[in-house]
């Protein structure tokens, strides 16, 4: 990794299988962009509030840890280079989103596009050096072990009508139709979430994947990935943006035992 690539996500390695990508926490906003949002835009209401607190366990585990630093307003990671839509029947977030969740006009011109050479630039500036590493890491560890695992790790708050109908399970496993891990992999996840009665979860619902877990998701090339989203009402009062440690020790407890389920998986021989 690069001293430039430093600057734009950080990067904790792990000796085990898995990687763990936090493409949507990232709350830096570049000096140019910021005087161009709207007040409440540069709230970034729509980040993935405290992801890599909830994970923090992980590395001491043996997991390789990726966490982006920009906001997803400036460029959304986990989204197609060409920005086709992943889900055709929800409303599009973006590549360089001009919207937020709930509709609101994020620039204060009230533009409702971004300019396609912008988009070119961000995408080369701030989008593919995430999407390199993430690869490199993937390859070396299936190198190493005969396999990789992934995990796209995300929240959201609980409740987005223009995203989705209702309340939100508390976690949400994607794995794009079983298409993008093995079914052992799947099965090992479901196994550790019908055990955790306090939450909610659905498989492969509102959220079966988004671009990360949909490319880099290969069993039939050792590569598995799965995303987990979370309803942020698990861990934080979210009318703020403030962490509950207390509130999010149950959660922590059910994904450490995912994590520590899936480094257990007996794959390399598979």
């Amino acid at each position: 990794m690069s001293s430039a690539d430093a600057d734009l996500f950080t990067l904790r390695r792990g000796a085990s299988p898995l990687v763990i990508s936090v493409p949507h926490s990232g709350t830096t906003i570049p000096p140019y962009l910021s005087p161009q949002l709207t007040p409440l835009a540069r709230t970034l209401p729509d980040t993935d509030w405290h992801v890599p607190a909830l994970y923090d366990f992980a590395t001491a585990l043996g997991a390789t840890l990726i966490v982006a630093r920009y906001t997803r307003y400036q460029v959304d990671l986990n989204r197609p280079p060409d920005d086709a839509a992943l889900y055709a029947t929800a409303a599009a977030t973006g590549l360089c989103p001009a919207q937020s969740f709930a509709g609101a006009a994020l620039y204060a011109d009230g533009r409702l596009a971004i300019d396609a050479a912008e988009v070119t630039r961000r995408r080369a500036q701030y989008w593919q050096p995430y999407h390199d590493e993430l690869r490199t890491r993937l390859a070396l560890l299936r190198e190493r072990h005969g396999y990789a695992l992934l995990l796209d790790a995300h929240s959201i708050r609980s409740e987005v009508p223009r995203l989705f109908e209702h309340r939100l399970p508390d976690i949400n496993l994607g794995t794009f139709g079983g298409r993008s891990c093995g079914r052992e992999v799947s099965a090992t996840v479901q196994a550790q979430l019908a055990g955790a009665t306090r939450f909610s979860h659905v498989v492969d619902g509102r959220f079966k994947g988004g671009y990360i877990t949909r490319h880099y998701g290969s069993p039939e090339h050792r590569v598995h990935a799965l995303q987990i989203e979370l309803a942020q009402s698990c861990y934080m009062d979210e009318t703020g943006t403030a962490y509950d440690p207390r509130r999010a020790a149950p959660l922590k407890e059910t994904l450490r035992n995912i994590v520590v389920a899936l480094l257990n998986l007996p794959l390399a021989a598979a």
